[in-house]
């Protein structure tokens, strides 16, 4: 369990980050050519190398920062229509999937027990 709760976990960060890199690139940027806003996708570098690691406490925070883009997704999806509405669905989804993973990583982690 814990080693399926950690792959999907960076696997949905890394989607994640390449989401928002594309998103506000290429994919749908609000001005074309590119938008700042493709630097959103900086804070999702911090955690990445404590999840490889497989540091609990990174995991723990982790769940308070995807908070952010998950709300960017549901105000997106709602507020947008055509193309960025379905990156924003897929923001959404990938958020709750890092989200669900990073919390049934660390319970997992906690109900394994030590080695001597």
């Amino acid at each position: 369990m814990v080693a399926l709760t950690h792959f999907v976990a960076v696997v949905s960060l890394v989607a994640l980050l390449f989401l928002c890199l594309a998103w506000e690139a290429f994919l749908a940027p609000l001005q074309p050519g590119g938008s700042w806003l493709m630097l959103k996708a900086l804070p999702l570098l911090l955690p990445l190398f404590g999840l490889l690691r497989e540091r609990v406490y990174t995991y723990q925070w982790t769940t308070l920062l995807v908070l952010a883009y998950f709300t960017e997704g549901v105000v997106r999806a709602w507020a947008e229509t055509g193309t960025s509405q379905r990156l924003a669905a897929l923001e959404v989804l990938l958020s709750v999937t890092l989200f669900v993973s990073c919390i049934a990583y660390v319970r997992a982690r906690r109900s394994v027990p030590s080695m001597p």
